[in-house]
């Protein structure tokens, strides 16, 4: 059985993700869950010699495998699929997980992705982030956002990605996709060419360093819009991750920055409903003088309180957004305990 067999069976099971690693059968994620694939267990030569067939059909060399121990890269095999693979090492041998991309872009209401977020298109300018912990779907949520911003605006949209995963066709705007490692050294170079490429919308794959961060909060303040992703859980965990990653004395000044550039965080998490189906929670917040004067004197602390008293304003807190889920019927109270941030509100909110 070669790699693309394995993979057309990862789909017809409907699975998210594809394991192959030595030692272990090879296992699918479903619904957030892992199932074997097949019964029997893998040895190292059966996961290189189909970790080699993924290089072969991506075109790529595996001397960074080699040498730094991983690679992420996406690739793509025609009639079945696109797919995103992580390669490492590990115990010596090697292995992968490979995240199945389907053809085309996501449907925003297939997705459950809230009108509000996607209202978000029409942000001008600054900086707008999605956040979640890995796997919450963030680049989803990302993808729609382009799409909405492609379908109704004319301009030049770069997406700047590690690696792409949907693939976008030019429609009102013109769309320049670049790969890190691909196409471009890394984020922060890819970012400063950015700016030199005219763009009216740039999609930074994810803020991970301190130069990426510093450079995005410097593109975001030149008047186009910049969107970027980042592994935290909540709006006020993001803006201490992006003050933190400064020095103490470059704090104050990016407090500042941070208060004039931000415009929204949106931040997600899949949690399993009474269908078995994973479902979408979100916290949005929206950056109002109040929130912004907040940020700028460090009171990030009282964020969470504006959020939840500003529903008005098309705001919505994380364990709101799940009492909804909850009032619906989609998710039982008893798992949604497990995602919310305040256990004890939370149960008054659907007593």
């Amino acid at each position: 059985m070669d790699i693309s067999e394995i993979l057309k069976e990862a789909i017809l099971q409907k699975s998210s993700d594809l394991f192959i690693i030595p030692g272990a059968t090879i296992q699918v994620k479903s619904e957030g869950k892992l199932k074997p694939l097949f019964e029997k267990k893998i040895m190292p030569s059966d996961s290189s010699m189909w970790i080699d067939q993924i290089y072969k059909i991506a075109d790529r060399d595996k001397e960074t495998l080699k040498k730094s121990g991983d690679d992420d890269f996406s690739f793509a095999i025609p009639s079945l699929g696109r797919f995103r693979c992580n390669a490492y090492k590990q115990r010596g041998s090697f292995a992968c997980v490979v995240r199945v991309v389907p053809f085309g872009l996501p449907d925003p209401k297939h997705m459950e992705i809230l009108p509000s977020i996607l209202e978000l298109a029409n942000t001008k300018n600054g900086m707008v982030l999605v956040t979640g912990p890995a796997g919450s779907g963030k680049s989803t949520t990302l993808a729609c956002l382009i799409d909405r911003i492609n379908e109704n605006k004319g301009g030049h949209i770069i997406t700047l990605e590690d690696p792409i995963e949907f693939i976008h066709s030019h429609k009102r705007s013109l769309i320049s996709q670049r790969e890190i490692s691909l196409d471009t050294k890394d984020y922060a170079a890819a970012l400063r060419a950015a700016l030199r490429q005219t763009p009216n919308v740039i999609l930074l794959g994810e803020m991970r360093d301190f130069e990426t961060i510093q450079t995005a909060i410097s593109a975001a303040e030149t008047g186009q819009l910049l969107l970027s992703s980042l592994h935290t859980l909540g709006a006020a965990k993001t803006i201490d991750r992006i003050i933190d990653a400064f020095p103490p004395n470059q704090q104050s000044q990016i407090r500042v920055q941070l208060s004039m550039v931000l415009k929204a965080v949106v931040s997600q998490q899949l949690i399993p409903g009474e269908d078995g189906k994973l479902h979408p929670a979100f916290e949005i917040m929206i950056v109002t003088p109040a929130i912004a004067n907040l940020i700028r004197e460090g009171k990030i602390f009282q964020i969470n309180n504006v959020i939840h008293t500003s529903k008005e304003q098309g705001m919505i807190s994380m364990d709101d957004s799940i009492a909804e889920l909850v009032r619906n019927k989609i998710v039982s109270k008893e798992k949604a305990l497990g995602f919310v941030q305040d256990p004890i509100a939370f149960q008054r909110k659907v007593r």
